[in-house]
């Protein structure tokens, strides 16, 4: 009995280790049912290698060829070379001279600590006023351009000049690779880089200004910004490996951080993809730890760049940071629930409306805590733009009528249209609109993604790089449509996005698909007709202006502080050196009252009280513009004259307004007819077709 008892006293002592070496042995059975991975033909490989060695070789050769092109272009317009430095100076029109005129700084500096500490407490460039140039006008450009220029030793091969623009050309090169990198990762083919290139420079006019103002904060930022973009594509895609992963978040945090940098408004932009990135999420498209993660490298950037922006209030009371703290904040209140279930879904709802809620209130609670110079006048603009509010205001109203910041007009979708990019982007918005639409619903009934999507499925709206991509040119061009300047940041990217749809298979398929074509595989059906400018000659010719330059240089003192229009002040200030009394910056609240008091020249009010302007400012001189003075706009109420006269109660604006009799005539032209009281305040010292430079009086006979 004891023998026969003895085994199932063993197999009882047994029964709990058998137990583990089941489960072992079912995992050793269900890791033998999976296929192992067949080796991959060598002919195979050599057509991956192939294909991937093409496409980037057309990438590379795409923007060097941009560039090329940008600087032949550059060349025939202005008749660069043939040019003496005053009048290649000249060219640079606007806020882009005042750049330059800092690069021309750095560089006559005896050091770089010397150069950047002049930048940082500049007293030279406006009168009275001492600034720290760098972070006002984010001179990060600059200063590495000078770096750069000295470092390698360029100063004995290369004049300054081409230098400086060789880079913003180079970097407009890497731009349009960027594009062309992220098209072929959304859609599998280069040819569809090769067709965002192709869209990009054919609509060049409303792709970029390049053309018009090379130093522009936005030509040095926004390459950074694509390739944020190419590698936050990159990242978000479900087949990449680890090793492409890393290489895509590193080089999306290094792009963040330098297009942080780069230009002030940057983190507006990073904000408005953030958005889009928490819309990813709240489709639950099977990315949430990835989302998160690029949402701690705008963090990271933020602070970096606090830090090394000399501490800018700015970055903290950024809405970007409000909205990824809310997000990480609502991340972890979240409950672990069942996907799909019916409490998840009210989730949800609760999870948008708490991080609304919350990024509204961080926002708020940040502005009372730090101390920050918020661009006040932008608000204002806003509420006058979309008629909340009414203004007389002359800044106010000049920034209304600047046609970058008015609606876009019928020649621009016109342009779009004969360009073909126009109807190829709606269609391809449309068709990833609506499959991102049906895989949302697909998520609400509770139904799963599939793990990977094929060819032959038609979903392309289950990929989470389209619908971020569908969600960011959605965001970006609402906002062009009521601000035609956006198009500069927008269009690059519809050309992206059509070019991937034209020539993505996947795309077509689910079009097919829907229309139950099973049989019908899609071809590539279009492709623009390049067209160049090259050989048209042009020509800039100002010699009215270079005159004037020369005559500043020659005659008047070091010390003298000029005075008139910030648009010709920044010439000054490049060209000669010599003190302003205004710069054409619109981010400073004081700069802007500086511009109104200094245009009031051209306004309907006494010589003396044009003096006293003047003198507040220490101003020696004055320049009236006949251009300005005499001016015939297009636009209605849009003139100079026309806004000052509005402001100054001497015009009727609106029914009811009261109007202001003046009984002094226009400034500009009054003082040009050498009269008393006029004399007695200014003297006529130089003129010439288009410019009349008064010296003003110190010793003054107040007599009518």
């Amino acid at each position: 009995m004891a023998e026969e008892e003895g085994p199932p006293v063993e197999l009882r002592q047994r029964k709990k280790p058998k137990s583990s070496e089941n489960k072992e042995s079912a995992k050793e059975e269900k890791i033998s049912d999976i296929p192992a991975p067949e080796r991959v033909p060598k002919h195979v490989l050599f057509q991956r290698f192939a294909k991937i060695f093409i496409g980037c070789l057309a990438a590379v050769t795409s923007g060097m060829m941009y560039a090329l092109y940008l600087s032949a272009y550059h060349e025939r317009k202005f008749w660069f070379s043939n040019r003496q430095e005053l009048e290649r100076e000249i060219t640079f029109q606007g806020d882009s001279a005042i750049y330059y005129s800092y690069y021309k700084d750095m560089l006559k500096a005896p050091s770089f600590e010397r150069g950047v500490y002049e930048l940082t407490h500049n007293n030279k460039t406006v009168s009275l006023k001492t600034i720290n140039a760098v972070q006002q006008m984010s001179l990060y450009p600059e200063l590495i351009a000078s770096v750069l220029y000295q470092a390698t030793g360029s100063n004995e091969i290369i004049e300054p000049v081409y230098f400086y623009i060789g880079i913003v050309f180079g970097l407009q090169g890497i731009y349009v690779t960027a594009l062309f990198v992220t098209s072929w990762l959304m859609s599998g083919t280069w040819l569809a880089g090769m067709l965002t290139v192709a869209w990009f420079i054919i609509n060049r006019v409303d792709t970029t200004r390049i053309e018009y103002s090379i130093p522009l904060r936005e030509n040095w930022a926004l390459p950074y910004f694509a390739c944020q973009i190419a590698a936050l594509t990159g990242y978000l895609k479900s087949n990449l490996n680890t090793y492409g992963e890393r290489f895509c978040y590193l080089l999306m945090s290094a792009s963040t951080y330098t297009f942080m940098m780069m230009w002030e408004y940057s983190h507006y932009l990073l904000f408005l993809q953030a958005i889009s990135l928490f819309l990813l999420d709240i489709f639950s498209l099977k990315q949430n730890d990835k989302v998160y993660e690029v949402y701690k490298i705008y963090i990271f950037s933020l602070f970096l760049g606090y830090l090394l922006q000399f501490e800018n209030p700015a970055l903290l009371v950024s809405p970007l940071l409000s909205l990824v703290a809310a997000l990480m904040l609502a991340k972890c209140l979240q409950l672990n629930v069942k996907k799909g279930s019916f409490v998840a879904k009210i989730i949800k709802v609760i999870n948008f409306y708490l991080v609304c809620t919350l990024t509204i209130t961080l926002n708020i609670i940040m502005k009372m805590f730090v101390p920050h110079k918020e661009n006040g006048h932008m608000l204002k603009f806003l509420e006058v733009k979309f008629g909340l509010n009414m203004t007389k205001n002359f800044t106010m109203n000049w920034l209304l009528c600047q046609e970058s910041l008015q609606a876009p007009s019928q020649d621009f979708f016109l342009r779009l249209t004969q360009s073909s990019l126009l109807p190829f982007y709606i269609l391809v918005l449309i068709i990833c609109f609506l499959s991102m639409l049906q895989v949302i619903f697909r998520r609400i009934n509770g139904k799963s993604l599939k793990e990977t999507v094929t060819l032959e499925d038609g979903r392309i709206g289950e990929r989470p790089e389209i619908i971020y991509h569908v969600i960011h040119t959605i965001l970006l061009g609402s906002l062009a449509m009521v601000i035609e300047g956006l198009k500069y940041i927008w269009i690059p990217y519809v050309c992206m996005l059509a070019a991937f749809g034209v020539c993505s298979p996947e795309l077509w398929m689910t079009l097919f698909k829907w229309l139950r074509l099973r049989t019908v595989h899609p071809i590539l059906l279009f492709f623009p007709r390049l067209m160049t400018e090259l050989m048209e000659l042009q020509e800039f010719y100002d010699p009215d202006t270079v005159e004037l330059m020369t005559w500043i240089k020659r005659q008047a003192p070091v010390a003298a502080v000029f005075a008139g229009s910030p648009q010709l002040m920044g010439a000054i200030k490049l060209c000669t050196g010599w003190m302003v009394t205004s710069l054409p910056l619109y981010n400073d609240d004081d700069l802007l009252k500086r511009n109104e008091n200094i245009y009031q020249i051209y306004s309907k009010r006494s010589a003396e009280d044009i003096y006293k302007i003047l003198t507040s400012y220490k101003a020696n001189y004055l320049i009236v513009e006949d251009a300005i003075c005499n001016e015939v706009g297009t636009m209605r109420g849009c003139r100079v004259k026309d806004l000052l006269d509005i402001a100054n109660g001497h015009m009727v604006c609106e029914e009811g307004d009261k109007l202001t009799y003046s009984k002094y005539g226009r400034f500009c032209h009054e003082v040009k007819i050498n009269y008393s009281p006029y004399v007695n305040y200014f003297t006529r010292v130089y003129w010439n077709r288009s410019y009349f430079v008064y010296k003003i009086n110190t010793v003054i006979s107040f007599q009518s």
